[in-house]
């Protein structure tokens, strides 16, 4: 899971070291330090905020150790789903059971889907919706899509997967 975590810091040499030893210790993988030196906290600590990535059972052995090296926690941010995506669905979805449909992604224990836009044009027409699915990684992202491909399949649904762009590419 991916974690942001303001904590604040007193103004002494190893300060810094002190925060990140138990994410190194619980085999966390820095993504990110913002240490804002110049700025205080109301309370004269300086504010750093770190996001790292860790298994969810090793984050509570980072918050304590913080707390018993005396490091102030202001703020911590799980997020266990940081890949994105979105497809589009074509076809009679209110009629096959969108929830059925929903559900089988939500679950996978990996993925979710996070919002649904549907356009229902007229009783006996297809409909269309646009589906965005959130998942643990980009495998998993991969893997929730196949699934959904399969049930469109057996629910005769047409699904339109997004367009991978390049980016920086000429």
């Amino acid at each position: 899971m991916r974690v942001s975590m303001d904590i604040e810091l007193k103004d002494i040499p190893g300060q810094l070291i002190l925060a990140l030893r138990p994410v190194s210790e619980y085999k966390g993988n820095l993504i990110s330090v913002v240490h804002h030196h110049e700025k205080r906290t109301p309370r004269g600590t300086i504010p750093v905020q770190l996001v790292f990535e860790i298994k969810p059972e090793n984050l509570n052995n980072i918050i304590s150790s913080l707390e018993d090296s005396g490091i102030g926690i202001a703020r911590v941010d799980e997020k266990i789903y940081f890949e994105h995506g979105a497809v589009i669905l074509i076809g009679h979805i209110v009629h096959t059971d969108i929830q059925d449909t929903i559900d089988t992604i939500d679950n996978t224990g990996y993925a979710e889907v996070v919002d649904l836009n549907l356009s229902m044009p007229k009783v006996k027409m297809p409909s269309s919706a646009s589906l965005k699915i959130d998942a643990v990684s980009k495998e998993d992202l991969t893997s929730a899509i196949q699934i959904l491909k399969e049930i469109a399949k057996k629910k005769d649904l047409l699904v339109i997967e997004p367009i991978q762009s390049q980016l920086g590419a000429t």
